[in-house]
């Protein structure tokens, strides 16, 4: 069974970054695509970046430029750079990996931008 743990999250003021990392067991990392998604209070879950085995990666127009996901695939590791974070980046931000034997969540790690 795949499990995901996110962890970095925290309290961050506005202009920070901040830097996010998701740990991928119980699978062969490099069969699975990953991501981040994020869910705001009262808001659907969205998907801010993705990235492939082969390293090519997307990201959603909003965070274009100021989100940076990247994996390790020796270590089974996804992270998400957060710059300049803003007040509208608050979330839960969850990673996700999809493959072979389906589409799996971690619990999320809640970040919060606030002065």
């Amino acid at each position: 069974q795949v499990q995901l743990v996110e962890s970095g999250g925290g309290l961050v003021q506005p202009g920070e970054t901040l830097n996010l990392s998701c740990a991928f067991s119980g699978s062969n990392f490099r069969l699975y695509a990953m991501a981040w998604y994020r869910q705001a209070p009262e808001k659907q879950r969205e998907l801010v970046a993705d990235i492939l085995d082969d390293m090519i990666s997307t990201y959603s127009e909003s965070v274009k430029g100021r989100f940076t996901v990247s994996r390790e695939n020796l270590e089974s590791r996804v992270t998400l750079q957060i710059k300049n974070l803003k007040p509208e980046d608050t979330a839960v931000y969850y990673c996700n990996a999809q493959g072979f034997r389906g589409t799996f969540w971690g619990q999320g790690t809640q970040v919060t931008v606030s002065s």
